[in-house]
């Protein structure tokens, strides 16, 4: 950091995704599971590439991007949870940056869901 601009630039990009995350039921609310189950399956790089790709697209309107502990299917993570006002909660198993950004375009953007990372596409035995 050289400048005393750089860091209120920096500040209002944190700034922007922290409230980019705040909670808001009448909009989209995509959930990332951040347990150490999360984590350690790779959560972090997807959170990031979501919540960057919602900020940079302009959806922050009516996408929210937030994280949460366990959500109690260690062996699926990452897990990515879609929620839209008025339909059935999407679970995305098994995320990773590349397939995150194919939910933004495809699903966020585009109104798909992509049926095969989905839970109910996981042989559950």
């Amino acid at each position: 950091m050289k400048s005393l601009e750089e860091l209120r630039a920096i500040r209002a990009k944190m700034q922007n995704q922290v409230s980019m995350r705040a909670e808001d039921h009448t909009h989209t609310r995509v959930v990332v599971g951040m347990a150490t189950c999360g984590i350690a399956s790779g959560a972090r790089p997807v959170l990031n590439t979501l919540s960057n790709l919602v900020q940079e697209r302009g959806l922050t309107d009516r996408i929210s991007v937030t994280q949460t502990g366990c959500i109690g299917l260690c062996q699926y993570e990452p897990i990515v949870e879609v929620m839209e006002p008025g339909k059935p909660k999407v679970t995305y198993i098994k995320m990773n940056p590349q397939k995150a950004a194919e939910v933004v375009d495809r699903h966020l953007v585009g109104g798909h869901v992509i049926e095969e990372y989905t839970l109910a596409s996981a042989d559950i035995k």
